[in-house]
Order: structure tokens, then C-alpha cells, then sequence
């Protein structure tokens, strides 16, 4: 890295990890203290240029994230939050809605609360809205006029409040012209593609705007395994592939750099309205615009401060942008694309032409420096990533180009951009072909320490061999930590003996974002309690563990994660009977349930407290909800039923989507220590900590749909259950997870 410019990188390392510290600690005194200390010692050591540069930085980003917090910390809005309150508000859409998994359409609308009833505010919210109205057409920038109910976020981040909207928005005039035009091509991206094979139709907005809306979702757990999901985000490979294009078009022209310049200004400024201008559009253009220029010119040394001082201003601009996976695998990637791209290119020239060199090096630089987070938010490394990506070079850009043009002229030629999109067709089969082919070879993905351990392990190694790798020593030590780290992550997902391992008593089932366990009874027969969001996946899960009879159907609640799959566990089972809960709503989840058990002529009955089942080893017991509650943050979750199970001996204690009330209410009730706890609302925030304290679990199940918008699992509630000595598992990063019983001791077997 010789000759690299890096003087500025401790200014945006000092930003970058104040501004993270701050947010995570959810403090304003620990910015305040963080901007004031580094504030004095810059004084103090301002001959040390790097320390006090790193220092400067530190301030920079405390201090913007302390005024940020200050906002969000208001206490009149802390107040209504705390009460609950039921307001009539004034919101501005930040950006698109997020339809979330369910029967009845509910919507994540990030949100400015700009008015609560006749108090003028300015803070960001999480809105969720449900029931009525045309949520899913709503631009950024449109004003609106909502009721709804305030409830508290789960922290780490700069939003003040939850509002829960269920009655239709009144809209305030309209969205920015701006925002207008970007849906309305978007709209004619998507009805260019609505008539093509749904993987292909469902890549191409994908890889344009990052809206995988239609995308299967077997085609996106592909391109998860492959290590190639961010082809299906928004960043700045997508500026860069337009831009790029736009040149090279122009120097064939022989444009003069002016005019060049000129027209690469305007296609950012196109992509930007396109894709949406929201932050991480935003980002994705400077930090794209960034790496284009650079390898366009070869100013590497002019680029690294450049990328700097970018990530520097983006932080104290959005200091949310700190603790934001996609802004890491940006600034990771750029900083690729500018430190190793141009070296492996120049080694490659030697024996492939400068565009093969080039299209190689480029994906294989942004790979290496973007492994160690993919690793720490997935818990796996990806063993086809490289190659992978490396194929699927040759289709990206004329798939991007082609959907790009589908967009632009969607408003004006209609036919001409349903036949840009069929063009466009074909390279995105390639893409589909490549992930579906790289994700099935075996060990395509292999178990990683999770979290900042492990990006932090993978980094070092990483650094290790891009430094050392001429040394055979080196070499071994890579090789050594690495296969230590692949082992000692998750030594049973190498070495199990087969699925299910001999002995399980209990399995919580990877259905995504939802809720199925199974408990067995005997060879081929179990109790299942709750089916999952859909049913295939339910049902495969009780296809490997060969249960063709459920003695017992229990739902703790109606919520569609957990009956969404319900005939998956009636397809091909004999269903004895189904327990349901006396909580009757949401309505469609328990008319669901309902018709199921009536088609397979299954009785139905209402779970009653104290009440007690004796099926083969299993004793359970329902033990909640102890009386009904009303008037929670959730009442359908906090009537779950809570069942207590003993299987010879061992203790499980299965707690549906319990919340803070139901879980006091088990407290006040001498609820005690279990061997096996299933973590209550995926885990959620809302978790009662004498609860914890008082079940103290030996193994915490948590069931969690991968990359999903509710911030489940929570880092403090994890964090709780390991400091009481639990051992955390979670189905999002193993998949199904086998509790078992071999020679009188409790093991944990998974099957990812």
C-alpha cells in the first residue's frame, strides 16, 4: 500500500466510531462526554497530526450525533411515549414503505413527526400502518395526516418514537416533483417487467433500484448463499455501471472532457431520481461517483482522502449512516475498489486484456474488503462468493443498462421498454443460473463467529494474507485460525451425525420470520406449536424430522407468523386435535386456523390457564395468559398462550409472542428457572428483564427470519440471556436447532 494517501483515514475512523458509540449507547451525555474529552485533547496533542486528526473526528461525530439525540431525546415527545399516547399527527414520508410478511397488508413507513395534536415537533419515527388506505403508493416528501398510537423503538438508532397507524392517511397536498417523477418510472420499470418469467421480472428492478418487491423468495436465498445480494441492493456499483457506460459512450464520440464531465453530472443526478433520493441513494451516488472517478483517472492517491472526507461529512450529515450494514459495505467497497483494484488489475494485464483485467479485479477487490461484514452479519463466510461474482461480471452491466433504459423511456415508449426489459431478460437468467448453481454446491457457505468478532477475526486474516502471503509461516497461521474459527463456530453443523440427531426432544423450526416448534411424542408423532409465516416451510421442516402425525396443533396467537403455514402442517399429517387461544383476533388468522382444522375434521378447543395435557413423555402445562389483557402495545401478543413442558425431567418453556405485561404477569405467578426457554417475540426488545432473570435459562431458542425489518433479534436482550449463562441460538444463522438428550446431558444439534 505504498504511496496510499491515508492522513485523513483517523478523521473518518474517529467520526465514524464516536458517531457509533454514541447511537449504540443511546446517550446524549456519552456524546457530550465523547465531543467535550476528544475536543480537549486535539488542544492538548496537536502536534500528534494522526492523533489529533483522529481526535477532531472523534468530536466531529459525537458532537453531531449528541445534537441528533438531543432532537430525539425532546421531552415532550419522551413524555407521550411513555403514556402511550393516542395523537393526532402530522407526518412527511422519508422513504418507500416496506410491506411486511402477512395476511392483512401492513406497512414500515420511516416518517418525520412534524406535529402531534397542537405540539409543533421535528422527529423521526417508525411508523407502522395497517388496516385501511393506500400506504404501499406513498412518496418521500408526501405529507400526511394520521391518528395513531405512540409506543418506544427498540434504541440504537435516532428514531423517537413507534407510531402505530391503523385508520387511512389523510394526504397534504403532494409529494415533491422529484419524487413524483422517480415513482413514475419506477411504476413503468415494474409494468416493463410484469410480463417476463418471474425470477428474471423480479431481478431487474432488483438490480436497478433495489426493489425486490417480486423477487421469489427462493431466488434471493440464492443469491444470499452465493454471496451476491448486493447486486440486489442499491450502491454504487449501480452509479458506476451507468456512469461507466455513459463514458465510454462519450470518448467514442471523442466528447470533450467538459462536455463528459457535464454528462456524467446529469446521469448521477438521473440515477439519483430514479432510484430515489433517499440517504442510501444518496450515498450510493457519492461513493460510486467516488470509485468511477478514481479508477477512470488513476488518482488513487488524490481518491483515498477524498473517500475520507466523504464518509466524515456522511456521518456527521446522517450519523444514523454509522451503525448502517449497507454504509459499512460501501465504504468497504470503495475502499476495494481504490486500494486493491488498481494492483490486481495491473498484475492481471499481463496475461488478459485491460477490460478482462479490469472486470475481474474490480469484483474480486469489492469481495475481499466486504467478507469480514458479510461474515459478521450473517455468521458465515461464503466459500463460491468470488467465483461466483466473478461469473456473473459478464451479465451485471447490460442487464443494469438495458433495465436503466426499460426505466427512462417506460413514461414516453411504453413498447420500446417492455422490449429493453425482454432484452434485459436474458443476462438476468444468467445471474439467476449462477446463484442457483453457486448455492447449491456443498458447503457453499461455512459456519463464522457472528456479530464484530467475527468481522473483526476474518479482517485480521484477511489483512494477514493481502500482506503476508509470500511467507509460508503466514500462510499456516491463516490457514490454522481459519479452520479453528470454521470449527469452533458451530462444531455440530460439520461434524452432527445426521438429522435429526438421535435423541431430540425438541426443534425449533427455521420458518423465516415466525414461530414453529415441534416437541416429540414418539417415533413419527409430535406436538407442533404455531405453523410458521408459510406453509412449505413448516412443512419441510416436519417432513425431516418424519412426523407424519401431530398428536397435538397448538397456536399461541393468531398473528400471521404464526399461522400463516398452517396447512403445511396439515399437508400429508393425520392432526388429532388443535388448541387455540381464547384471544380471538387478528380475525383472518383465526378464521384461518378455524377452516384448516374444519377440512381435516380436527376439534378445535380454547386453552384455558392451569390447564394440563398428557401426551406420551410430555407433561404441559398452560400457565398463560393468567387473565386476559387489554390495552397493551399488542394485545394478540401478550394473550399468547405460554405453555411449560417437561420431558423426562428437562424443562422447556415455550412463551409465543409474549411482551413485557404477560411476561410480569408470569413473574408475579413464581414462574422459575427452565432448562429450555423459546425467546418471546423473536426476541424482540419488548422483554420484561426479571422475566429473563427469573426463567434463566440453559439454551435460548430464537426464532428469526434473516435480514428483517423489526430489528429482531435485540443485541440487549441477547446480550442478557448470555450474561445469565444461556446459550443463544438463533434459526436465522444456523437454521433448524435440535435440543437432545445424550447420556443425561442437554445437547444442540443445528441443520442449516
Amino acid at each position: 500500500m505504498t504511496g496510499r494517501d491515508l492522513r485523513l483515514a483517523p478523521l473518518a475512523l474517529g467520526c465514524w466510531l464516536a458517531a457509533y458509540a454514541a447511537l449504540t449507547a443511546s446517550s446524549l451525555r456519552t456524546a457530550a462526554i465523547l465531543a467535550t474529552s476528544a475536543g480537549l485533547a486535539a488542544v492538548i496533542f496537536r502536534q500528534k497530526r494522526i492523533v489529533c486528526l483522529a481526535l477532531i473526528g472523534v468530536a466531529l461525530g459525537a458532537g453531531a450525533t449528541g445534537a441528533r439525540l438531543a432532537i430525539r431525546d425532546d421531552p415532550t415527545i419522551t413524555q407521550l411515549v411513555r403514556d402511550k399516547a393516542t395523537i393526532t399527527a402530522q407526518v412527511v414520508v422519508r422513504d418507500d414503505p416496506r410491506l411486511l410478511p402477512g395476511r392483512t397488508p401492513s406497512y414500515l413507513i420511516d416518517a418525520e413527526l412534524t406535529r402531534a395534536d397542537e405540539l409543533a415537533l421535528g422527529v423521526p419515527v417508525l411508523m407502522i400502518a395497517s388496516g385501511d388506505g393506500d400506504w404501499r403508493s406513498l412518496l418521500p416528501g408526501q405529507r400526511l395526516a394520521v391518528t395513531g398510537r405512540l409506543g418506544p423503538t427498540r434504541g440504537g438508532d435516532l428514531k423517537a418514537a413507534v407510531l402505530a397507524v391503523n385508520r387511512p392517511p389523510t394526504l397534504i397536498g403532494r409529494a415533491p416533483w422529484v419524487q413524483r417523477a422517480a415513482g413514475s418510472l419506477r411504476a413503468g420499470l415494474q409494468k416493463a417487467c410484469a410480463g417476463l418469467e418471474p425470477r428474471r421480472g423480479g431481478l431487474l428492478p432488483g438490480l436497478v433500484v433495489g426493489d425486490t418487491s417480486r423477487l421469489p423468495p427462493e431466488v434471493q436465498d440464492d443469491f444470499k448463499t452465493a454471496g451476491m445480494t448486493h447486486l440486489t441492493a442499491v450502491s454504487g456499483s449501480n452509479v458506476a455501471i451507468v456512469i461507466g457506460c455513459l463514458l465510454l459512450l462519450l470518448k467514442a464520440l471523442r466528447a470533450s472532457p467538459a462536455v463528459c464531465a457535464a454528462v456524467c453530472v446529469v446521469g448521477v443526478a438521473g440515477f439519483v431520481i430514479l432510484a430515489r433520493p433517499s440517504p442510501s441513494v444518496l450515498r450510493a451516488a457519492v461513493m460510486g461517483s467516488l470509485a468511477l472517478a478514481a479508477l477512470a483517472t488513476g488518482r488513487g492517491r488524490a481518491a483515498l482522502p477524498a473517500l475520507s472526507a466523504t464518509v466524515a461529512i456522511l456521518v456527521v450529515v446522517d450519523p444514523e449512516l454509522a451503525a448502517d450494514a449497507g454504509f459499512t459495505l460501501s465504504v468497504c467497497a470503495t475502499g476495494g475498489l481504490l486500494l486493491l483494484a488498481p494492483g490486481w488489475r495491473d498484475a492481471l494485464q499481463r496475461r488478459l486484456p485491460r477490460f478482462a483485467a479490469e472486470a475481474l479485479a474490480v469484483p474480486a477487490a469489492a469481495q475481499v474488503t466486504c467478507g469480514p461484514v458479510v461474515a459478521g452479519l450473517s455468521g458465515s463466510i461464503s466459500l463460491v462468493a468470488i467465483p461466483a461474482n466473478l461469473v456473473a461480471t459478464i451479465a451485471v452491466a447490460p442487464a443494469t443498462v438495458l433495465s436503466v433504459l426499460a426505466a427512462a423511456i417506460s413514461p414516453i415508449w411504453p413498447a420500446g421498454a417492455r422490449f429493453a426489459a425482454w432484452l434485459a431478460s436474458y443476462p438476468a437468467a444468467w445471474l439467476v443460473t449462477v446463484a442457483r448453481v453457486a448455492s447449491g454446491f456443498p458447503g457453499a457457505a461455512l459456519p463464522w463467529p457472528s456479530d464484530t468478532p467475527g468481522a473483526l477475526l476474518l479482517a485480521g486474516l484477511t489483512v494477514l494474507v493481502l500482506v503476508g502471503f509470500r511467507s509460508a509461516r503466514v500462510r499456516r497461521v491463516v490457514l490454522i485460525v481459519g479452520m479453528a474459527a470454521v470449527l469452533g463456530a458451530a462444531p455440530v453443523r460439520v461434524l452432527a451425525p445426521g438429522w435429526p440427531p438421535p435423541g431430540w426432544f425438541v426443534v425449533a423450526c427455521d420458518v423465516g420470520q415466525g414461530d414453529a416448534t415441534v416437541l416429540r411424542t414418539r417415533k413419527g408423532a409430535a406436538v407442533v406449536v404455531d405453523a410458521g409465516p408459510e406453509p412449505s416451510a413448516v412443512a419441510g421442516c416436519l417432513d425431516r424430522l418424519g412426523v407424519t402425525t401431530v398428536e397435538l396443533l397448538i397456536v399461541s396467537h393468531f398473528h400471521v407468523d404464526h399461522v400463516g403455514g398452517i396447512v403445511g402442517v396439515f399437508r400429508g399429517r393425520r392432526v388429532a386435535a388443535v388448541l387455540v387461544p381464547a384471544w380471538p383476533e387478528p380475525v383472518e388468522g383465526r378464521t384461518g386456523v378455524l377452516a384448516a382444522a374444519a377440512a381435516a375434521r380436527s376439534p378445535v378447543t380454547v386453552a384455558t390457564p392451569g390447564e394440563v395435557r398428557l401426551i406420551g413423555p410430555l407433561a404441559m402445562t398452560v400457565i398463560g395468559p393468567v387473565s386476559p389483557l387489554h390495552g397493551t402495545r399488542s394485545d394478540p401478543n401478550n394473550n399468547s398462550i405460554v405453555l411449560s413442558v417437561s420431558f423426562g425431567g428437562t424443562s422447556v418453556l415455550l412463551t409465543g409472542d409474549a411482551e413485557v405485561e404477560e411476561q410480569r404477569e408470569l413473574v408475579a405467578t413464581g414462574v422459575g428457572r427452565v432448562d429450555v426457554l423459546k425467546v418471546a417475540h423473536h426476541g424482540s426488545a419488548f422483554q420484561d428483564p426479571a422475566f429473563l432473570t427469573a426463567v434463566a435459562p440453559t439454551i435460548a431458542l430464537v426464532s428469526v427470519g434473516a435480514g428483517n425489518d423489526y430489528g429482531h433479534p435485540n443485541a440487549a436482550v441477547l446480550a442478557s440471556l448470555t450474561r445469565g449463562g444461556a446459550r443463544v441460538m438463533r434459526t436465522d444463522q444456523v437454521g433448524d436447532i435440535a435440543v437432545a438428550i445424550d447420556a443425561g446431558e442437554l445437547t444442540v444439534t443445528v441443520r442449516s
